[in-house]
């Protein structure tokens, strides 16, 4: 999943960006609410990781911002306030879930599966070809009952694909989804060659294309 980070903490920011994308995850990490602000803006988020008290405003007032706004993405507060109140205001904000500091990465990257369960093993909308089994939460595939082994960046693509199973997805987004802010693709077309792989290992139709649009996983009716 691509992930927002908003953290001022230089070494907390730091070594969760590093410990998230060694677990499969594009990591982009904001210092400030303007920086997020900005990141947010057009962005495409799988979910976001967003610290209380920031040097130029709260990363809780941000997230209902959000909310008011109709931005739905999964969210979770990290914050140094562990007050029932507290927890109380920011999962009325609009936090799916609230982790008090100091906590262990591996906690964080749990309550990161907690979420991804929550948004279903299969996404509202995603309708595969029969032979095809996906579980997001574990980052498995199975085709006729069979594992499937995708590499890193054929997961991340397709992962992304099913998250958006009810709209197309264009091709800069799918970039960004894939690489953040600051990975840019080895090569111009390393998207095409992605879903060609995953064409060949998941059956030809399980991606469709739409010249000028972009792609999605194929709909089973």
């Amino acid at each position: 999943m691509r992930l927002l980070l908003l953290e001022d903490d230089r070494l907390l920011g730091e070594g969760l960006s590093d410990f998230l994308r060694t677990e499969g995850h594009v990591v982009d990490w904001c210092c400030t609410v303007a920086q997020a602000r900005a990141a947010l803006s057009g962005e495409p988020f799988d979910l976001w990781l967003l610290d209380w008290q920031l040097p130029d405003g709260s990363g809780r007032q941000l997230l209902a911002e959000l909310r008011h706004g109709n931005r739905q993405t999964p969210a979770l507060l990290l914050t140094a306030r562990d007050a029932l109140a507290d927890r109380i205001d920011g999962l009325d904000a609009g936090a799916d879930d609230y982790l008090v500091k100091p906590f262990a990465p591996e906690e964080l990257a749990a309550r990161i599966r907690v979420c991804l369960r929550r948004l279903q093993v299969q996404p509202k909308g995603l309708r595969l070809q029969a032979q095809l089994q996906v579980s997001l939460a574990e980052r498995r595939v199975w085709w006729d009952g069979l594992p499937v082994e995708l590499t890193a960046r054929e997961w991340m693509l397709f992962e992304a694909l099913c998250l958006r199973a009810e709209r197309w997805v264009s091709k800069p987004d799918l970039e960004r989804l894939m690489h953040g802010f600051d990975g840019e693709p080895a090569v111009s077309n390393a998207l095409e060659v992605h879903v060609a792989n995953l064409r060949r290992k998941l059956g030809r139709g399980c991606i469709e294309t739409l010249r000028g649009v972009g792609y999605r996983v194929r709909h089973e009716h």
